[in-house]
């Protein structure tokens, strides 16, 4: 075993190892081996940013030349204040020239600075061999074109050295008379933002710069900006990529020689700065980054992820100990399924380590620094959440042997049973369904038993006197107790039931009110009590009466994925839920650990956990002896799956010290079993809370472009996946554990799903409110019209409606330039998913004609569960 679980180590680290080097091919391109012509120079640091004042100094810039030396022939300034004005200086000192520039923006005073250090330092400096008066400045609209004329024939008269201005390509076909006045024209063409592809980025720059050496042949044109982002939104089909910056360079710089092109490239350093004016893409235009490396090789394979050999390592060192751990611990499970969730370990790993290195970005926004926290804390929860439903789908799939597999006692009873006292609490119950149920417990196979019905709290005594009149005919084993005004809900009515439980009893049965149980009940879990160490036994919840209907089919088959797939996981571990109803506890341990617990609405559950604290053993015996009803509406499945998830914050919040590492109350697997059991409904509220985030960011997307950015695809796609993978892992669970069709499966992930606003309501107000009331599940209830279907619903709508309108707009807006505003919309429309469920399934319920059908051939108990569908 020690050998399999060795070589299943070994193939998922060279698993993980091969699936990044498979994503991170190296990329070819015909190389460039000579001297660039020209780079663009901002030399703003990390750390500066010349909107805030932070500009860079002469070390600064001579720490930039020498970057540069060696590489490029010239460089290009914007400016000739704030430090721009020393680049000449520095330049002549590495051997190279310069294109001295200033930044027009049409304020008078600004405007005038600029031109006068440009005509200073021009007089000064003989490598100054060209100056640029303005960049886009016209583009920008910030001067006219008449304006920007006299400026330029006021700077020629005064320098001795070729004068003009950068615009792009159009604004040089629509304006002759700037070509007319400048001394060569200096032309911006950046593909990437005209949406071009990276593939024929380079022949449509060609073009452009043919179109204007067509239209002024006399005049020298002078490419002033030319480049791609390495990383950027998509500008229609212009992906932003580290291997498209370089491929598309290194063409050019071929292309470039032997067109003979004056060029400079945009530009020399990433300027994170930017990333506030122009978004991701502005930030990264660099052939170096922002630390002065450089982003690529201009010879040899191009990587998009060039240390990626660094992140995979670490990757696979993250995982290590956890992935060695599981596999020699798990000799339990078969050699495919170690490996599955090893793979599972390994990939979460990679996962986290992708996401945070592309985090790991200089300059962003505040705003885009809170969404990366925030991200980076939700992709954390959502693989937390992916192991924890990996590893249930590899124990249930690929366990070879289960532990504690427990089977119903065979043979009759003897005289000596133990005697049961089974509780039915009531409220408000239709009496013919209280009487079916007691029906049922009066033909239980077992010698001594007595049932107490306890009717809490019901006013009409129309519902309870039919019922305290069937009880004296079923005899005396049968008593019923009318309690009015009595405090503690059903667990008030659990405690008043011990304290009239017969002495000599030794068992508590508890049942609901709508329970028909099997004959073999008590017969078949009884004697497993003769462990002393026993302190309950319990047997799923099973239901009737609902193949006839499609809704109460969908919430039947979602309730039995927790009983046939959960419950069996948590066994082995003993580690169930005690959830009430066919529950069987015994009565000196119910009363050592202080009796039903009044303070909490989920007061069975809140007593399994007492118990196991105790030092008690718990029996799930997987087999159904008793079914009950299914809710009747989807607004009673609400009310029931809200009370069990408030119930379930009320507990931790008594019970947190408990569940803690180094507690001794309880084991570490029950620790692990009730904490991951309810993480689901915790993700349910973060849900609410991202729903709302993402349509809070959607409007700043459209309202506020400057301040918002679409969220990386870095973080978009894992959580794409990760719901994907929840998806294939609970149908995958259905099929192993769950006998029924691909309908009903499909109909139980509909029903469950929609229960997810419900869910995270419940844990919301269960974090910050105490003590709400019991509300029960009613059942018998007629089919509601389709105006309360809809009200039944009504929240899960307006959520629904806010993140559908919210993705329609974004692709409106955004969807004919940037590829991400579809993914953006995908991850919308993915939250948006619970709330159509809910909508659907609150539809299904109040619209009777529908039905499931019948499949030929299919079992018995499938066809059962189909007929009349």
């Amino acid at each position: 075993m020690r050998i399999s679980a060795f070589l299943v180590l070994m193939l998922v680290m060279l698993g993980n190892l091969g699936a990044w080097a498979l994503s991170n091919r190296p990329e070819d391109e015909r190389p460039w081996a000579g001297l660039i012509n020209g780079v663009a120079l901002s030399p703003y640091q990390v750390n500066q940013n010349p909107i805030e004042g932070r500009h860079p100094g002469p070390g600064d810039i001579e720490r930039d030349l020498t970057a540069l030396a060696g590489h490029v022939k010239s460089v290009r300034s914007y400016s000739s204040l704030n430090g721009a004005d020393l680049i000449p200086q520095a330049a002549r000192r590495h051997g190279l020239t310069v294109t001295q520039g200033a930044w027009i923006q049409g304020i008078p005073e600004v405007d005038e600075a600029e031109i006068a250090s440009l005509v200073r330092v021009t007089r000064h400096h003989d490598n100054i061999r060209r100056v640029l008066v303005g960049n886009e400045a016209i583009l920008r609209t910030d001067v006219t074109v008449p304006q920007q004329i006299a400026n330029i024939e006021r700077v020629k008269r005064q320098v001795d050295v070729p004068v003009s201005t950068a615009e792009p390509w159009h604004v040089w076909l629509d304006h002759p008379e700037l070509a007319a006045a400048v001394d060569y024209i200096t032309v911006h063409i950046l593909p990437y933002w005209e949406g071009v592809p990276a593939e024929g980025a380079v022949e449509y720059a060609l073009f452009r710069y043919n179109e204007l050496r067509a239209k002024y042949p006399n005049k020298h044109i002078l490419i002033g900006e030319i480049g791609w982002p390495s990383d950027g939104p998509w500008r229609r089909g212009a992906e932003a990529s580290l291997v498209n910056q370089a491929k598309f360079l290194r063409t050019f710089f071929n292309v470039a020689a032997r067109e003979r092109l004056d060029y400079y490239v945009m530009e020399a350093f990433d300027q994170p700065w930017k990333r506030t004016l122009e978004g991701t893409a502005g930030a990264n235009w660099g052939m170096w980054d922002a630390m002065r490396q450089p982003k690529f090789p201009l010879s040899g394979g191009i990587l998009e992820v060039p240390d990626w050999p660094v992140l995979c390592a670490v990757a696979i060192a993250m995982a290590f100990l956890p992935t060695l751990w599981f596999v020699f611990r798990r000799s339990d499970l078969r050699p495919s399924g170690q490996f599955f969730y090893a793979a599972l370990i390994q990939a979460s790993a990679s996962i986290l380590v992708w996401t945070g290195a592309s985090a790991m970005s200089f300059g962003m926004a505040v705003t885009t620094e809170i969404a990366w926290a925030v991200l980076l804390a939700c992709q954390v929860v959502l693989l937390a959440v992916m192991l924890f439903d990996g590893l249930e789908l590899t124990e249930v799939v690929w366990t070879d042997r289960w532990r504690r597999r427990f089977e119903p006692a065979r043979g009759a009873p003897g005289p000596g049973a133990p005697k049961v006292s089974i509780h039915v609490p009531c409220y408000n119950e239709p009496p013919h369904m209280v009487m079916q149920t007691l029906n049922a417990l009066a033909k239980l196979d077992y010698p001594d038993f007595e049932v107490l019905i306890i009717d809490n709290n019901t006013r009409d005594e129309a519902v309870w006197r039919p019922v305290e009149a069937f009880c004296h005919q079923l005899g005396d084993r049968f008593r019923f107790f009318h309690l009015p005004k009595w405090p503690g809900y059903k667990a008030g009515a659990l405690n008043f039931g011990l304290d009239h439980t017969a002495p000599d009893a030794e068992i508590v049965a508890v049942i609901d009110s709508d329970y028909q149980v099997d004959p073999a009940w008590l017969s078949s879990t009884v004697p497993y009590f003769q462990r002393a160490r026993v302190g309950f036994v319990q047997s799923p919840q099973d239901y009737r009466d609902w193949g006839h209907d499609t809704f109460q089919a969908m919430c039947n088959w979602e309730y039995q994925g927790f009983f046939k797939i959960g419950m069996i996981q948590r066994n082995e571990r003993n580690a169930i839920i005690q959830h009430g109803t066919m529950t069987l506890i015994r009565k000196s341990a119910l009363v050592e650990v202080g009796r039903w617990g009044e303070w909490c609405i989920t007061e069975d559950a809140e007593l399994g956990l007492r118990l196991f604290e105790a030092g008690y053993e718990a029996v799930y015996m997987p087999d159904s002896f008793g079914q009950g009803l299914v809710p009747d509406s989807f607004a009673a499945y609400k009310t029931q799956r809200f009370r069990w998830a408030y119930g379930a914050v009320q507990i931790l919040k008594r019970h947190w010290r408990e569940m803690m590492p180094g507690s001794r109350t309880l084991t570490p697997a029950q620790r692990y079993h009730f904490l991951t059991g309810w993480l689901p409904w915790f993700a349910d509220a973060a849900h609410m809370m991202f729903a709302a985030a993402a349509v809070f960011w959607s409007l700043g997307l459209l309202a506020f472009p400057k301040y918002f950015e679409f969220p990386p695809t870095v973080f978009m796609v894992p959580t794409l996946s990760v719901f994907g993978f929840k998806i294939v892992c609970s149908l995958w669970l259905y099929e192993a554990r769950v006998r029924c069709t691909w309908p009903q499966k499909i109909g139980a992930a509909v029903a469950g799903m929609a229960l997810t606003h419900t869910v995270g309501r419940a844990i919301w107000q269960g974090l910050f409110t105490s003590g709400r009331p019991f509300v029960r599940t009613p059942k018998c209830e007629n089919q509601p019209a389709i105006v309360q279907g809809l009200l039944h619903a009504r929240e899960e709508i307006g959520l629904m409606l806010g993140l559908s309108l919210a993705a329609a707009a974004i692709v409106a807006v955004f969807g004919h330039e940037n590829r991400d505003a579809f993914l953006w919309a995908g991850l919308l429309a993915v939250q948006s998913l619970p709330y159509l469920a809910a909508l659907a399934t609150s539809m299904i319920n109040v619209m009777p004609a529908l039905r499931l059908r019948r499949r030929r051939n299919a079992p018995p108990q499938v066809a059962e569960a189909e007929a009349g569908d």
